[in-house]
């Protein structure tokens, strides 16, 4: 199974959790079978500058991944995801090792969407169109 992360850093494992999926700089593809990873791969984002709706989502779906690991994510985004069929999992911070690892353990929830998107607000001119 194919997880992606949503990144700050080009560091693969080590690399710091995004806050939002859509504008972070870099996603961490990592390959997981019976628990154990089996390849490590970072991707820049190539909608980090500025991205139309969907597309996001869809470069995603389009790496073979099943599950989308974020800081935060709005509303139609995670919509988007199930359509997909991707699992969108929202809440999370630090490194992605120790993300990947509570994942594993079954420590994540599901997906929320973030406060500014739910609340119809905007942050930093970012409107959340998706």
């Amino acid at each position: 199974m194919k997880i992606a992360f949503a990144s700050e850093e080009n560091k693969g494992l080590e690399s710091r959790m995004a806050y939002h999926f859509g504008r972070c700089p870099y996603y961490v593809f990592v390959e997981v079978e019976n628990g154990q990873i089996k390849s490590v791969e970072t991707k820049r984002n190539p909608y980090f500058n500025s991205h139309a709706p969907r597309v996001v989502p869809k470069f995603i779906a389009s790496q073979g991944v099943k599950v989308i690991i974020a800081g935060g994510m709005g509303p139609r985004a995670i919509d988007w995801f199930n359509r997909l069929s991707v699992q969108p999992i929202t809440g999370v911070s630090g490194v992605v090792r120790d993300v990947l690892n509570d994942y594993l353990a079954g420590k994540l929830a599901d997906a929320e969407p973030c406060d500014e998107h739910r609340e119809g607000g905007r942050r930093g001119g970012y409107y959340g169109l998706y």
